[in-house]
């Protein structure tokens, strides 16, 4: 496909009725609410002003699909080269599959319409952008659901011993006994923060950090290591269920059956204290009873402390304090062994590091808002373009002769293909290193599942049609 071809296309489509044309929801800014300080309004206003100006064509990345037109999703879809990669959206099938025929509540009615919901979801741009990363997360929540609803038979054999044993033989003691010998009500509510209040919002929280401050496409990358790490997590104890500490306080070392409910253990003291049965009644009717290993809740914190620490170096150890927060809080309240939390943690620093090591964005020196990024680079820095981290790039390339020898870089290696600049592709730096490393993409043309077209013949007409 040359330009010629894609500059025909595009004629054609812009003489198609107004009704087949792309229809886009309008953006607007809201307006600032007057009972905040003059001095905070006129700080927000002025970083308003500065996004605006970023909105270039060199910095189209960080823009958002507008388009409610299914149209577009077709057409992204017929130019999307699959992949290996794809086969994911197989095994999300399968799982759907798997959870309709399993949930009995609710029922054949309810399912069709929220899985018509969905399907409709996906073919809209503007939706789709955000639904689409969100499906490995639907994909646990469902799966998680249904699990209460497998029969006892097809359930293999409850592990009652064995994490006692290993507790015992790597620490020498039980750990979350010790933790929990001595309780009172100031070290209940220091329990319960990270383990019952900031656990469930750190999600959300996180989300809404990565899409703001990391470079474009670092929350699809998020969203889908978190899905699938819940995944694989909710699978292993599906498969090895085994009984927390607060079963050996009650039963001993009694086998357990799946008629056995689950208990809120330290939690219930907060229930006491506020006076209902929230935690209680949540546990009681969690669907997994015997999922003590892995802990999600240590897979939680931890790879939102790496996320987090990769966005922000300075403050990696406060983010390392809550992990060992909610470490202590989880065995405190006699929910989880320290092997639980160990083997919670390394499911996520293995999905962290693998997206970190393929699809995971770099994040660039100086930037600090999602719309400062001209171009994004994927995977890890080459060697070559580690030694050029803390170099102001912008002023190397736009600057002058005689700076450019201030820099320990090639003048033609500064200077690139200037014309991709232009075109609002990538920066040159990004384009000369790219031969160099597979590792480095600058996408603009985002594929159906928001990935970019940026490799290969195909990818550079992409890229130049553009514009």
């Amino acid at each position: 496909m040359s330009v010629t071809d894609f500059t025909l296309d595009h004629d054609e489509d812009c003489a198609r009725p107004f009704f087949f044309a792309q229809r886009k929801l309008p953006l607007v800014w809201p307006s600032l609410p007057a009972i905040l300080p003059h001095r905070i309004r006129r700080k927000l206003r002025h970083a308003r002003a500065e996004i605006r100006a970023r909105q270039s064509p060199t910095t189209s990345i960080a823009s958002l699909h507008t388009s409610i037109n299914p149209a577009d999703t077709l057409r992204a879809l017929r130019r999307h080269r699959w992949r290996a990669h794809d086969a994911q959206y197989l095994l999300l099938a399968a799982v759907g599959i798997f959870n309709l025929c399993v949930i009995q509540n609710p029922g054949p009615t309810t399912k069709t319409f929220l899985t018509s919901l969905l399907l409709t979801g996906l073919t809209l741009p503007l939706i789709r952008q955000f639904l689409l990363p969100a499906l490995p997360v639907l994909a646990w929540l469902t799966f998680f659901y249904s699990c209460q609803f497998l029969p006892a038979s097809y359930r293999p054999q409850i592990w009652v011993r064995l994490l006692p044993a290993l507790e015992n033989m790597l620490y020498g003691a039980n750990l979350s006994n010790l933790l929990a010998a001595h309780k009172s009500t100031p070290l209940d509510l220091l329990a319960w923060l990270p383990y019952g209040a900031i656990h469930y919002a750190s999600p959300v929280v996180v989300s809404a950090i990565t899409f703001l401050f990391g470079p474009p496409g670092t929350l699809p990358v998020w969203a889908r290591s978190f899905g699938y790490m819940c995944l694989t997590g909710v699978v292993i104890q599906l498969c090895f269920p085994c009984s927390p500490p607060w079963y050996e306080n009650k039963y001993g070392l009694a086998p357990a059956n799946y008629s056995i409910h689950g208990e809120a253990a330290g939690l219930a003291a907060i229930d006491r204290l506020l006076g209902n049965d929230f935690y209680t009644a949540k546990f009681a009717a969690s669907p997994v009873v015997f999922g003590a290993f892995p802990s999600l809740h240590s897979a939680w914190a931890t790879l939102e402390m790496l996320f987090m620490s990769s966005l922000f170096p300075k403050w990696r150890p406060a983010f390392v304090f809550y992990l060992m927060w909610l470490w202590w809080s989880t065995m405190y309240l006699s929910h989880h062994y320290a092997v639980d939390l160990v083997a919670g943690s390394l499911i996520s620093g293995i999905a962290y590091f693998i997206a970190r090591g393929t699809v995971l964005p770099r994040v660039q020196a100086g930037k600090t808002f999602r719309w400062d990024y001209d171009f994004v680079e994927f995977g890890e820095a080459p060697e070559e373009q580690e030694a050029l981290d803390g170099y102001d790039y912008e002023r190397a390339y736009h600057g002058s002769e005689r700076d450019l020898d201030a820099y320990p870089v090639p003048l033609d290696a500064l200077r690139g293909d200037c014309d991709e600049w232009t075109l609002g592709s990538s920066s040159c730096m990004s384009g000369s290193s790219r031969a160099a490393s597979v590792g480095l993409r600058s996408p603009v043309v985002e594929d159906w599942d928001g990935e970019t077209l940026g490799s290969g013949s195909e990818g550079e007409e992409q890229r130049y049609c553009k514009i």
